[in-house]
């Protein structure tokens, strides 16, 4: 699903125009996006959880020369699905 279909599902779901709906959703991202930055985690319950986690620095090899190179430390989302996330799929 893309995010066009989203918003189209949004909007029929909620009776809200596309455009109110792709706000929200916009907004929704953007509240992710700073949960993450302040408090490293944001908990939807029953959807899933999102964190902020730290990849340790490592060293790998560069795939073309054989060669090898330090990783450095970064920064990445995971995603844990809910209960109810989880029983819908299924």
């Amino acid at each position: 699903m893309t995010k066009t279909e989203l918003v189209e599902l949004v909007a029929a779901k909620a009776g809200l125009t596309k455009a109110d709906a792709g706000r929200a959703l916009d907004a929704v991202l953007e509240g992710i996006q700073t949960g993450l930055k302040k408090e490293g985690k944001v908990a939807l319950v029953g959807f899933g959880t999102f964190q902020a986690k730290t990849r340790a620095a490592r060293n790998g090899i560069n795939p073309l020369t054989k060669q090898p190179i330090s990783i450095p430390e970064k920064t990445v989302v995971s995603f844990k699905a809910g209960t109810k996330l989880k029983d819908s799929v299924n």
